[in-house]
């Protein structure tokens, strides 16, 4: 039974890890293969006549278009003799016309053959076939992009939920928490299964023909394959759980992407009674097909760079300066910021980096409920940042707005992100505020920093290759696809140097495969997690736009800041409700135009919704972002936070720092403008 479990764990691992690869290998294949076409076109200048098929044309070059035109008035003249209906006589102008194009196309035809005979040889056979190679490869992934996404997300979410892992208020201690879990998961995924696939048997029969018939038989299989595993976990109950029975604190047990789903169950199949509605907005995962596989490999990013020892010394260059714990929780503020414009949303780089940031935080002597608060809002300041991919998202959504334009007031809402935090963290110091000597930690700190010259210059080197080669720079479009490469190249060179500081050798390749199979393992959980609720949410998202969810003002309402303060409120809502990139969806076609025709300038009302998702996310009783950072830091750390600090704010601080922040910065970017 162990051995069956891990050859699925196994098969599992690999199947997950070929589908990261496949992304990658996709996203760097469109950029190889531009760089071929314009290498081949440097080496040979008829190129992209030789890349294609021998040219056989049938048409005559040497045509006389004189006699082709006498014969062909002929030929009308003798069809139409008799049929007094025809008025029309023959157009001879115009078949000259014609006729001297077509001989113009066939003499074209005729030359790119004699290149294609006289030019065509090995070396350029063996080119073409190459680039060819990472053309199918690249049209291939485009074509397959959504498959790779269904099947990436039933795989990890199937994974997660037969390792208990997924995004709840509270972790499973008593048999009736288990009970109840899992019977509510059991109910939702039976639901989602049954929609999908009478959305899928109701389109054949509508005659409806489906783009990709096979996401939805995926999902149908995949989410009953997760109500199985559910009633497995249902019917086998752990002894070691207690026998306590407290219903509220076992409703909390229940995942959030199950409360969505029973939600979209109530309102889809009792209310509404409309069957295929919970996958018609669940698929809806799809069109941002692209940000959701690069969240996965954000992800996984961020479980390799977990592996690696780069985030010790990147706070070991501080520890010299032996700075108090509210100022280095400022510090990790601005290191954790540029992580997440990569990530492009605040919750990903909790689940990519918030056990890090956590445990150097610790290790340098935070307090457990600073670090916490630090660890769950790292990136509620980066999202607005260059190139994040919730900002790429709006300018694609909202022909409005431009990413330049919302990425230069990001940087000054970033700006004024961090002095409220550096504010407020001082404000509430629990010891005198000491600075370092300067003199006494500077050259300790640098001969710190001198370890991070290897991992600058890895980043360095490939950075200068992509872009050599491949025209590709780190920027919002490619870190998805570069950071990946960037990051298993950092885990090879830590192997190699563990290897030859080993005087025993006894660091084998089968330690580098366990490090990757971990972090695949590890990406997986958070992944299918991750994303599963991310698909849910739309289904809120449905409930919402289907119950009539929009926002209407009185009539004569003509107050801007009313207006505001309405559509704030409403935004902190959604981001307690949904992830980012759903909730964008529904603001963008929903809050936005109102806020539009409320006099709200888009620039003004984007950057207010961007804080406010971020307020959203850390507000209770939902706060996502505490929900992911127990989730990763784990249940005992916050256990053991509430039972440090002299008051209640201390008690509590990881709840209450986050919320002056952030709500303290929406206050000014929402209203300051108004007022000013």
């Amino acid at each position: 039974m162990i051995a069956a479990r891990n050859r699925l764990s196994k098969a599992l691992s690999f199947s997950v890890l070929l589908l990261l690869l496949t992304t990658v290998l996709a996203g760097t294949s469109e950029n190889i293969n531009a760089q071929l076409l314009k290498l081949g076109l440097n080496i040979w200048d008829n190129y992209f006549i030789l890349r294609g098929e021998a040219p056989s044309p049938s048409c005559d070059p040497q045509l006389n278009a004189d006699d082709r035109l006498n014969e062909l008035e002929a030929r009308f003249k003798a069809e139409n003799k008799g049929f007094s209906l025809v008025e029309d006589e023959f157009d001879r102008e115009n078949t000259h016309i014609s006729l001297i194009k077509q001989l113009k196309v066939c003499q074209k035809k005729h030359e790119n053959a004699e290149i294609f005979a006289k030019e065509y040889s090995t070396s350029v056979a063996l080119f073409s076939g190459l680039e060819s190679a990472f053309a199918k490869i690249s049209l291939f992934s485009i074509n397959h992009q959504k498959t790779i996404l269904i099947l990436l997300l039933m795989l990890c979410a199937n994974y997660a939920t037969w390792k208990t892992e997924h995004i709840a208020f509270r972790s499973i201690h008593s048999k009736f928490d288990h009970i109840l879990s899992y019977s509510a998961q059991f109910i939702a995924g039976s639901a989602l299964s049954l929609s999908s696939l009478a959305f899928f048997i109701g389109s054949i029969e509508s005659g409806t023909k489906l783009s990709a018939p096979q996401l939805l038989i995926i999902l149908s299989i995949g989410s009953a394959i997760m109500a199985s595993i559910s009633l497995y976990r249902l019917i086998n109950i752990p002894s070691s759980l207690n026998d306590n029975k407290k219903i509220f604190q076992s409703l909390l047990t229940v995942p959030i992407h199950t409360w969505m789903l029973l939600a979209a169950s109530y309102h889809f199949l009792i209310n509404e009674q409309h069957i295929p509605g919970i996958a018609v907005y669940f698929t809806q995962i799809f069109h941002l097909t692209n940000l959701h596989l690069s969240i996965a490999l954000y992800i996984w990013v961020g479980m390799l760079l977990k592996e690696t020892l780069l985030p010790a010394k990147l706070f070991a260059v501080f520890t010299p300066w032996k700075l108090p714990p509210e100022l280095l929780a400022c510090v990790a503020i601005i290191l954790m910021a540029v992580p997440t414009a990569y990530t492009g949303a605040s919750g990903i780089i909790i689940i990519a980096m918030g056990a890090v940031a956590y445990q150097e935080l610790r290790r340098i002597g935070t307090r457990r409920q600073l670090a916490l608060a630090v660890t769950a809002m790292t990136g509620s300041s980066g999202v607005v940042l260059r190139p994040c991919l919730l900002v790429v998202g709006i300018a694609i959504l909202n022909k409005e707005v431009l990413s330049d334009e919302l990425f230069f007031w990001g940087s000054r809402v970033f700006m004024l992100t961090l002095v409220v935090f550096c504010f407020f963290v001082l404000l509430t110091k629990q010891s005198p505020l000491k600075l370092p000597s300067f003199s006494e930690s500077f050259r300790p700190s640098l001969n710190q920093a001198k370890a991070l010259i290897p991992y600058a210059a890895i980043l360095f080197v490939f950075m200068a290759l992509f872009g050599f080669f491949l025209n590709s720079y780190l920027d919002e479009f490619s870190a998805p696809i570069l950071l990946p490469i960037i990051m298993i190249a950092i885990v090879l060179y830590e192997h190699r140097v563990r290897q030859g500081n080993n005087t025993e050798s006894n660091i084998s390749n089968n330690k580098l495969s366990t490090t990757f199979d971990t972090t695949v393992r590890h990406s997986a959980v958070q992944i299918g997690a991750l994303l599963m609720l991310m698909a849910c949410s739309f289904t809120v998202g449905g409930i919402i736009e289907r119950s009539g969810g929009s926002l209407s003002f009185p009539e004569g309402f003509d107050s801007t800041i009313l207006a505001m303060l309405v559509i704030v409120g409403f935004l902190i809502f959604i981001g307690m409700i949904m992830d980012p990139f759903g909730a964008l969806i529904l603001v963008s076609g929903i809050v936005a135009p109102v806020a539009y025709q409320q006099g709200i300038e888009p620039i003004h009302f984007w950057m207010t919704c961007l804080v406010a998702f971020e307020l959203g996310y850390l507000t209770p009783p939902v706060s996502l972002n505490h929900l992911l950072t127990k989730q990763v830091v784990g249940s005992e750390e916050v256990e053991l936070a509430l039972q440090e600090g002299h008051n209640f704010y201390y008690r509590h601080e990881r709840i209450f720092l986050p919320l002056l922040v952030m709500s303290t910065t929406l206050i000014i970017v929402a209203f300051g403008p108004l007022i000013v």
